[in-house]
């Protein structure tokens, strides 16, 4: 078996914490990076302690579940909470974010956004990211590499 990438790697990350969302919607993982080195992770979910959509379902206003954080914000979130600084870090994340994260990620100093798919790409968020300086570069999934782990990995 092939070694996978470093990009494959952290977009694989993102796509196991998005198995924690919580919302019924659409399942969100994000990674934030420094020096090929996971700094933070988040998926998107209820706030610590509240409701999620899993139980109560989605609280929807003007088409957006408004119950959930989105995952780039948890992670970029976390970050602060645990003083660990994101200046010139990258963001491995699976869905192409939305226009308020967007405007997080630049404010935060990540330099580069990883996406697995396109969602609802925002023109102004586009806009945004190249005015900003901020690299964004979609990755597909490597679909052999939970084939690989799920059968054990490679002989040693």
């Amino acid at each position: 078996m092939e070694r996978i990438t470093w990009d494959q790697y952290f977009m694989a990350q993102s796509h196991l914490l998005a198995l924690r969302s919580t919302c019924t919607r659409l399942a969100v993982g994000a990674t934030i990076v420094r020096d090929k080195r996971i700094i933070a992770g988040g998926y998107n979910g209820s706030i610590a302690g509240g409701a999620h959509c899993t139980d109560e379902g989605c609280y929807v206003i003007d088409g957006h579940c408004v119950r959930t954080i989105h995952a780039e914000m948890n992670a970029i979130l976390q970050c602060a909470k645990f003083g660990v600084p994101t200046e010139g870090a990258e963001m491995y994340v699976t869905h192409f974010p939305c226009l308020h994260c967007c405007k997080a990620i630049i404010q935060s100093g990540i330099r580069a956004v990883y996406y697995a798919q396109d969602y609802k790409n925002h023109p102004y968020a586009l806009e945004l990211f190249a005015q900003a300086g901020v690299r964004l570069v979609q990755v597909p999934l490597k679909t052999d590499v939970f084939a690989f782990l799920a059968s054990g990995g490679g002989e040693a």
